[in-house]
């Protein structure tokens, strides 16, 4: 190692970097580590115990990778030891509770998260996959919107990781600031004192040591969902860096004129008292009241009748509108109005073709400071804007008699007081929609403030050209539109809040008071710098801006200010050269434009990059019938009681399959129960396969059956008929399964993999594998129960790598009971989550025979037409019969050679089974009469005989089902053969396609009433 310091930060962690620091920091990694199995310190402001070390540089990516590896090691059991407990304790039964938090420890103990855990770091073969998880809550605790995210991108990131990509899952949490400020205020406010009273310090004190004891539940929570995210890089966005990178932004956006102060209309909370987003604003449709009253027109006793569903604001009313072409009205344009309870305040009459003259009166009241539309219609008039409102709700000193009243309050009096001075009209039930905060629950009001904006129209426009241009691709593709239209009507974003919690707006203004000269800058330091230049004394007043930034707006810079965003700009090997842009931001549709477009924006403006290349977009997880989960229904399911009792793999397995990108997710507990059940199912098929089909085998044997690669030609070439088969259907299985999740066709993979193992592998190879492995079913041979044992393995590990994204505990647990190829020496542990794909390269496509596919799918037909014969007739389970099959050419060779797993699967008499040529003189002399006849398919039949197995007058019924049948379809099939249309239009190949199958139908027809006539008389 070259004798210099090499650089890399993390955090606020700064620390030499030589010789002996490699120790210092594997020994420092593993003190978080032993103390983080399900948790870890913050970065940054938990962690300053770490900041005072003599010199300040930061820590190449390379060597943290292999420190952390390195600590991994020291912190957790060796990978052998944890096989030997797992072996130990055996396959009793299928009961997740007893390992899946095991297994998790060890995955995270060992370093199998990290993004080189597979591979060595930066060795340059595939790119990195780059999944920036949606930060939850800090304080937040699970429910299902938590469970499916962490499904759909843990599939993400396990196939990507087990294809070869390095995969940086990136998790974190948000620090909320409504929703924690909100509980700490409500707790103050339990204790009689409030957050003004306690002031901003303690108030902030208060809100960490909240933080503190509510903060952790969550990732721990979704560790025991199975997310294989890197939490050694867990991420705060409240870490010093982090806002750093907040200060950052908002400077540099300042700089390219993009951030301003204006006095606009906003979206009010008054029980926060802040404004909030257009976005956080809620409209529920709720019966109300329309007020009817009188403006009566000065100087005169006519009126305009006026409605209103808020008369308190009548206090801020401006001008009454009315359309210029309304003739009950015109006459009075120009007059003026007086203000009820106003003290004889007068307001002008106005025209204006905004208003509707056949909606309601006709005449509008025009409110500028508490209605987005009047408010535009003041601009346009130069109409005075007057503000009726205190913070918190109340109305204030512009509202005369009714100052300092609650803003419901000051309605009924004000109301109560335009009854007595005769100037209502009526009063009418209103359904009306009412905007409600989407945190606190309470009404908005509508209000104009003097807020901080960004200017968000270049910057929309840049994230629809990156969409447009294919740079960032949404899945689905139908949310395009949704995109455009909303980027396209953009407003400018009011990113200040009025809160405490969360990060202060860099801005100082100058001076004791007053707000028109103010400074924008990184620091205290930076802004008096600035300030003297600008010609202010060195010892001039400066006054941090008291509002926080939206947490949206830190929330747009996570893709690139959590790998290390702006510090390690344009430096190579950084995390942030080597993960930013992103690849996939998976997240609900409800939040396309809360946090998407503004990621987009923000990435594109200040990295000159799109964060990630695609956005995956999943529904809303919804009870049974589609109505949304709510507890007063009772209709919730819990996911925490969900993995109690079935596990997180049914869990996550139920949520990803079934279902399309943007669709919401019906759930129920059925749907749970039953994959839970497959769970059951795999852990049993494995059990067989280790505890019966490998019983016995010596320690080399096993080794040689250790699957370490696909199946190559040669060998395929030696298989007999029903391995082929079934290593075509794995290996045509993994080319769909890898085409779809790499096409994020998610749910439509993982149902395909259980598919395979019930309908495929269980009922069909494992049962015949039993006739080439156990000498009383007819096998024992040395090579054919060789081959057997070989693909039962290989296919068993192969499936279990198919499925291990979407059940990862189960499959890591039962992987190692199979033998196994070595652990390389990439890999952080011999775990089957860092174990290669089926298919690790697309251009070399897994060997399979269609041929093989075909022929044993005919064998199939055949079984099941004899095992539907014997249920239609009651054969009794146990009971053996005779059976003659009739095939020929090459069909007929292979079923020969399976006859033994026919006897096997048909339950026949393995001396009374016989096959014949079609055509032959054995098949010519069956005696139909005396058998049921079962037309398989073209080319094969079976005939069964009648002695002790059917009941004739079934038989009767079947077949003459059967011949009626096949007499509509000759019917319909000699028509069209008969119509010239046909016959001479269509293709000649067609024709005589249809000519074939009505000969070959005719002929079956023929035989079918021979079997009937053949029967006893009813």
């Amino acid at each position: 190692m070259p004798n210099q310091l090499s650089t890399r930060k993390r955090s606020n962690l700064t620390v030499p970097v030589g010789r002996t620091m490699v120790a210092w920091l594997c020994i420092s990694s593993f003190s978080i580590n032993s103390v983080k199995a399900f948790g870890r310190p913050a970065v940054g402001r938990s962690a300053a115990f770490l900041k005072p070390l003599p010199t300040k540089v930061n820590i190449p990516s390379q060597l943290k990778s292999g420190c952390r590896r390195l600590a991994a090691s020291v912190a957790a059991d060796p990978t052998t030891d944890y096989d030997l407990v797992n072996k130990e304790k055996g396959l009793d039964k299928y009961d997740p509770s007893t390992f899946e938090g095991d297994i998790y420890k060890w995955w995270e103990n060992t370093g199998c998260f990290d993004p080189d855990a597979k591979q060595e770091p930066f060795s340059g073969q595939k790119s990195p996959y780059v999944l920036p998880m949606p930060p939850p809550n800090v304080t937040g605790r699970l429910h299902m919107g938590h469970a499916i995210f962490v499904a759909l991108q843990d599939v993400l990131a396990r196939f990507h990781r087990m294809r070869g990509c390095p995969v940086l899952w990136l998790p974190g949490t948000d620090h909320a600031g409504i929703a924690t400020q909100l509980q700490v205020e409500k707790a103050l406010i339990a204790e009689g004192t409030t957050r003004e009273e306690v002031g901003r310090e303690q108030f902030l004190k208060r809100v960490w040591e909240y933080k503190e004891e509510q903060g952790g539940h969550i990732t721990r929570q979704l560790r025991c969902l199975g997310a294989s995210a890197d939490w050694s890089r867990e991420r705060f966005t409240m870490d010093d860096d982090l806002s750093q990178s907040v200060v950052e932004a908002f400077v540099r956006l300042h700089e390219k004129g993009l951030v301003y102060r204006g006095e606009y209309m906003v979206n009010w909370a008054p029980m926060l008292k802040t404004a909030v987003s257009d976005l956080e604003v809620e409209y529920s449709e709720e019966e109300g009241k329309l007020y009817f009253f009188k403006y009566m027109v000065d100087g005169s006793e006519d009126y305009l009748p006026v409605a209103t569903t808020r008369p308190e604001t009548i206090m801020g009313d401006t001008a009454v509108c009315v359309h210029p072409e309304d003739e009950r009205f015109k006459h009075l344009v120009g007059k003026h109005a007086v203000v009820p309870m106003g003290d004889g305040r007068t307001i002008p009459i106005i025209a204006d073709e905004y208003v509707d003259m056949e909606f309601g009166t006709g005449a509008l009241k025009i409110t500028p400071g508490h209605d987005p539309n009047d408010y535009a219609i003041g601009k346009k008039f130069d109409l005075p804007i007057i503000n009726i409102m205190n913070k918190d709700g109340s109305l204030n000193i512009n509202a005369g008699k009714y100052n300092g009243l609650d803003r419901f309050e000051a309605r009924e009096k004000l109301w109560e007081d335009m009854e007595a001075s005769d100037l209502t009209i009526k009063i009418d039930p209103h359904q009306q929609r009412v905007p409600r905060s989407q945190r606190g629950g309470e009404v908005i009001e509508p209000l104009v403030s003097s807020q901080w904006f960004v200017k968000t129209e270049g910057m929309g426009a840049k994230a629809l050209k990156a969409v447009e241009d294919g740079d960032i691709k949404i899945v689905p593709e139908r949310f395009n539109k949704i995109w455009n239209n909303w980027l396209t009507d953009i407003r400018d974003w009011c990113v200040s809040r009025q809160l405490w919690w969360g990060h202060r707006i860099p801005v100082w203004y100058v001076g004791e008071s007053g707000e028109s000269k103010y400074i924008v800058a990184r620091n205290e330091q930076e802004a008096r710098e600035k300030a003297v230049e600008a010609g202010h004394p060195e010892d001039v007043i400066l006054r941090q801006e008291e509002d926080v930034l939206d947490t949206w707006f830190s929330s747009g810079l996570w893709p690139f200010a959590t790998v290390g965003w702006p510090e390690d700009e344009g430096k190579e090997g950084s995390d942030l050269s080597r993960f930013y842009p992103g690849s996939c931001l998976e997240t609900g549709y409800d939040i396309l434009f809360f946090w998407v477009a503004r990621m987009a924006m923000m990435g594109l403006e200040l990295t000159g990059k799109s964060p990630f290349n695609t956005v995956y977009l999943h529904g809303l997880v919804r009870a049974t019938d589609g109505s949304k989960m709510s507890k007063t229904k009772g209709n919730v399911i819990d996911p925490l009681d969900t993995v109690a009792e079935y596990g997180a793999d049914s869990l996550r397995y139920s949520l990803v399959t079934g279902v399309t990108p943007g669709q919401d997710i019906p759930l129920n507990m059925e749907k749970i129960e039953a994959n839970c059940n497959f769970a059951n199912k795999l852990w049993n098929i494995c059990k067989f396969v280790t505890g019966n089909a490998l019983k016995d085998l010596s320690d080399s044997d096993l080794v040689d059956l250790a699957v370490d690669g696909p199946i190559g030609k040669d060998e395929f070439n030696t298989l007999s008929l029903p391995e082929k088969y079934i290593v075509s259907k794995l290996h045509s299985l993994t080319d769909s399964i890898t085409k779809d999740i790499e096409n994020y066709q998610l749910g439509a993979a993982g149902s395909k993999i259980y598919e395979f193992l019930w309908d495929q592998y269980a009922d069909w190879y494992v049962e015949i594998s039993k006739t080439r492995i156990y000498e009383g079913a007819g096998g024992g041979g040395v090579e054919e129960s060789k081959a057997a044992r070989r693909v039962l393995v290989y296919v068993l590990d192969m499936s279990m790598r198919l499925l291990h994204p979407y059940m990862p505990y189960v499959t890591e647990k039962l992987w190692h009971h199979l033998p196994r190829a070595p652990k390389k020496d990439s890999q952080a542990a011999h775990s089957l989550m860092l174990a290669d794909w089926p298919q690790m390269d697309d251009s070399s496509p897994l060997v399979t025979d269609p041929v093989s596919v075909s022929t044993f799918e005919s064998f199939q037909a055949l079984t099941k037409s004899i095992r539907n014969a014997r249920a239609e007739y009651n054969v009794e389970p146990g009971k053996r019969i005779s059976a003659v099959v009739v095939a020929s050419g090459d069909l007929k060779v292979q079923i020969e050679k399976e006859l033994k797993s026919l006897v096997a699967l048909a339950k026949l008499d393995d001396k009374q089974v016989f096959v014949v040529e079609t055509g032959s003189d054995e098949a010519n002399a069956l005696n139909i009469n005396d058998s049921v006849q079962l037309v398989v398919q073209d080319g094969v039949e079976a005939y069964l005989p009648l002695s002790g197995l059917i009941d004739p007058v079934k038989e009767r019924a079947r077949l003459e089902k059967q011949s009626e049948k096949m007499s509509t379809e000759i019917q319909k099939l000699s028509g069209r053969l008969s119509s010239k249309g046909f016959t001479e239009k269509a293709p000649a190949a067609v024709v005589e396609k249809a000519r074939a199958e009505l000969a070959e139908m005719e002929d079956q027809l023929v035989k079918v009433k021979a079997s009937l006539e053949a029967l006893p008389a009813p």
